[in-house]
């Protein structure tokens, strides 16, 4: 027990938690900020809020337990929200998932609190949590809110949704089933065992409601808790409200932009476990160092270093704290191993390696540091070699003396010189201490970082492995709850004033943007060789043959070798010589003919590159948008390959792209000219050349121009040209501001979430049916993940529904694909998810589309 604790103190003390999450590489805070962060050295409470996915989060609530109450708050959402749709981009599904990871880390680092996940996938909407619990784990998902529960320690547990249906989702129901199951499971060492290696069972105090007043559904009432949560903290200069804005506005995939909250502003909580509370979450819990006896002195100590604080020069601070530190922490490190048996102990302890964690974060603030780790390429092959330029400078009045550089990754190996160099810029090449003035920088170019060993940051870690269903797979255990594995990095030993503390710095790429100014990114790393092929999905319409075209790229400093590429019966190849030799940089294309047979079978196209015995199967696709670091995402590269009849009508379309738009690409694919439309083509362009005119997902809601271009389009539409309307939705987030459609409908919230729904056919006769392809029931077969979503209700007379489906248990839809004739053409307006089944290559979507583009003209 003794060693155990002493093992934490160092770790405290010596080691580095510097660490800052996101893509700024090194953020220095301003006095304010530092004293702000100070202050919640003082404080011992905890909460963890717990919902279903990226942006169910009350950020206000997060802001104002972070900032006000100062305890360590954290987000736990059960998924990434991997099935939400896109308004800035493609990214679907687990690159979806990515996107809304890196936005709720963005959202973290400006409301202050901390956030975790689960493995559960989000599948898509869900209409109960029975569904829900069929495709995640129940018992899984379950452990892992009980281990974050057990690591984080929350005196408080908030959920945003109530277990009786009211939050409208699935996915939303579950997650306050699963956190009312885990705060009891969580405090039974007969539940999840096996983590009892690594973590304790955990009591916490209460659970409760955060009750919402959503639309119509307005669940507060006056008996309540009350928690005004609009309040101002003159450190940061903001409110509250103000702070979750910020926060929320980070949900920008989601549409999420909001405007500045400023005021009063009441939140509403029913408790739902625990011991009783009846006008304070936090009643009965004390949030100071007073909950430890032992600590008392300590506490008394710190009081007297935060009321004597120097705001005009906080390195000043930095000895006092460090006195602290030394003296009465360590202290009460002693009185734990040396005075106390472990059970009585081991809380304290808990408590005070999390301050020691804090301290050595706030460490380098306080002595004025800052600092930078460049290097000149944005990537690096696995076991690559990249050179770091590692710059410091100290902004106080206190000498620095920075110490050789130290092994900040476990994963990384450095390579120093330390030849002769009198040089200022090469001063660090000496393995001796150097000392930094005031306000004077350094450049230490002697600095190679290496990759070791296959560095698991090289991926995005929850997806290293296949998921199952909708499970991704277990991580290390230091991995499990994180949003993120670390980036690389190196670190430096700094001395001040006696004080001893490390700066890690993370490896980036800077550049200079002439409107932006400086761009970080962070060193990404990739294997020595990836692959592309130039279509997710490869459709063989009639069975022609097509070439098929493989990209490698050379990430190492040189690769030779050879693409392996098999076919299965039905399919014929025909292909040149697929030896290839490259360097770092470089890379090359190389043809594949595929030629079907009318047996030809659905199969995934999976090309390997084969140098020696290694064997690269890897695709890289990267995230790129301003709001986030770049992401780079590595998958097995292939694609779905299918062969099917499909007959086409007029193939001249034009298209007004929506949100994260596919559709165009894919339509070319299989033959059809698409022009894509912007307003001033709209509004003066010859419409009359394209055969149909089609809509992406959301483009009413994205495109305020369409607004005021309904009198061309319906003109387009009565002279005999066809006007097919992908889904938008009517909410608050993306209201529907003008007339869609010739006649009227409303769209609504309506969806067929099961992608496996029987579909029957209300109109066999119409020739959305049958012209140009014969649509049958196997044609909805191998849909993904829903059929359907924001169906047309209310629909004027002049509107044919075409399609009925249904969830289980639920009265059939009919709203999915409504058609109506206007003058000489045709509108439709269709909820049918064509935006997922036709970039995956499912033959009846195809099929149904192209009827949809060539109902014929009267």
């Amino acid at each position: 027990m003794r060693q155990r604790f002493l093992a934490g103190l160092l770790l405290c003390l010596l080691a580095v938690s510097g660490r800052a999450q996101g893509w700024k590489p090194y953020r220095q805070l301003n006095a304010a900020e530092i004293f702000h962060e100070v202050q919640k050295l003082g404080v011992t409470g905890s909460v963890l809020y717990i919902a279903a996915h990226p942006d169910d989060e009350n950020t206000k609530m997060l802001a104002w337990l972070a900032n006000e109450k100062k305890v360590r708050t954290g987000y736990l959402s059960l998924t990434r929200g991997d099935g939400g749709q896109n308004l800035i981009g493609t990214e679907q599904g687990e690159a979806l998932g990515i996107l809304r990871t890196q936005e709720l880390l963005a959202a973290r680092r400006i409301d202050g609190a901390e956030q975790f996940f689960t493995r559960a996938y989000d599948f898509g909407f869900s209409k109960n949590p029975e569904e829900t619990f069929r495709f995640w784990n129940h018992d899984s998902v379950l452990s892992d809110v009980v281990w974050v529960i057990r690591k984080f320690q929350p005196d408080v547990i908030i959920t945003r949704f109530p277990t009786t249906g009211e939050g409208g989702h699935g996915h939303h129901t579950a997650s306050a089933i699963l956190a009312g199951e885990a705060f009891d499971a969580a405090a039974d060492p007969t539940r999840f065992p096996e983590q009892l290696q690594y973590v304790q069972p955990w009591k916490t105090k209460r659970l409760f409601w955060n009750t919402f007043n959503f639309g119509t559904t307005n669940t507060t009432s006056e008996d309540q808790i009350k928690v005004d949560v609009g309040g101002y903290n003159a450190l940061l200069g903001k409110s509250y409200g103000e702070i979750a804005s910020e926060a929320r506005t980070m949900h920008k995939s989601q549409g999420f932009g909001t405007a500045l909250q400023r005021g009063s502003s009441v939140e509403y909580f029913k408790q739902i476990k625990g011991d009783p509370a009846k006008n304070d979450l936090f009643e009965g819990i004390d949030l100071t160092w007073n909950r430890y006896p032992e600590l008392k002195d300590a506490d008394k100590a710190f009081r007297k270093v935060v009321s004597n604080w120097d705001f005009s020069a906080p390195e000043t601070n930095l000895l006092r704290l460090q006195d602290w530190i030394s003296n009465d922490v360590a202290a009460a490190y002693k009185h734990y191993n040396y005075e106390m048996n472990y059970d009585d102990a081991k809380a304290g302890v808990r408590f005070l390696n999390r301050v020691g964690a804090k301290y050595a974060a706030l460490a380098p603030q306080l002595a004025g540091i800052w600092a930078e780790g460049r290097v000149e390429e944005p990537m690096l092959a696995q076991r690559g070699r990249t050179k770091v330029y590692a710059s410091m400078l100290n902004r106080s009045q206190v000498p620095v003396d920075v110490q050789r550089p130290a092994a900040g990754d476990t994963n990384g190996v450095y390579h120093h010189s330390y030849q002769k160099d009198t040089s200022v810029a090469a001063r660090g090449r000496s393995s001796k201490p150097f000392a930094l003035a005031a306000n004077q920088s350094f450049l230490d170019t002697s600095i190679y970082y290496q990759r070791s060993s296959p560095d698991r940051a090289a991926t995005i870690y929850w997806l290293q492995n296949p998921r199952q269903q909708a499970l991704f797979s277990r991580p290390a255990l230091d991995l499990l709850g994180m949003p993120e594995a670390p980036s690389p990095s190196i670190s430096r030993s700094i001395t001040t004033n006696g004080s001893s503390f490390t700066v890690e710095l993370p490896l980036v790429t800077k550049t200079i943007d002439p409107v932006k100014g400086e761009i970080y990114q962070p060193l990404q790393i990739l294997p020595e060789v990836t692959l592309d092929i130039l279509a997710n999905s490869l459709v063989f319409e009639n069975y022609q043959p097509k070439t098929v075209f493989v990209k490698i790229h050379c990430h190492a400093d040189s690769i030779s070798g050879n693409l392996e590429i098999d076919a299965p019966d039905g399919w014929a190849m025909q292909s040149g010589d697929r030896q290839v030799r490259l360097r770092k940089g470089q890379d090359t294309t190389l043809a594949v003919k595929l030629i079907p047979s009318k047996t030809a079978t659905n199969y995934y196209f999976t090309p390997v590159f084969v140098s020696g015995e290694k064997r690269f199967s890897q695709h890289a696709r990267f995230i790129h948008y301003d709001h986030i670091p770049n992401q780079t995402y590595l998958s097995e590269t292939k694609a779905y390959v299918t062969a099917f009849p499909l007959q086409k009508g007029g193939t001249r379309i034009g298209y007004i792209t929506g949100a994260g738009d596919e559709v165009p690409e894919a339509l070319r694919n299989v033959g059809y000219t698409v022009t894509e439309l912007n307003e001033n083509q709209i509004q003066s362009g010859d419409l009359s050349r394209f055969d149909a005119i089609v809509t992406g997902v959301r483009a009413y809601n994205t495109q305020d121009w369409l607004q005021g271009a309904y009198p061309r389009l319906m003109d387009y539409v009565r002279k005999g040209g066809n006007l097919i309307v992908q889904y938008n939705t009517n909410s608050r987030i993306g209201p529907v501001k003008a007339q869609i459609g010739p006649d009227s409908f409303t769209i609504t919230r309506d969806r067929v979430t099961d992608e496996n729904a029987a579909v029957t056919f209300l109109a066999p006769q119409h020739p959305v049916l049958n012209t140009p392809n014969k649509i049958t029931q196997s044609d909805f077969n191998g849909w993904l993940q829903e059929r359907s979503i924001y169906h047309a209700s209310n629909w004027a007379s002049s509107f044919t529904p075409v399609l009925s489906m249904a969830d289980a248990g639920e009265k059939p839809a009919t709203g999915s694909l409504i058609v109506a004739p206007y003058g000489k053409g045709n509108f439709v307006y269709t909820g049918l998810v064509f935006f997922r089944e036709l970039p995956a290559g499912i033959p009846g979507a195809y099929r149904l589309f192209a009827n949809l583009l060539a109902i014929p003209k009267r």
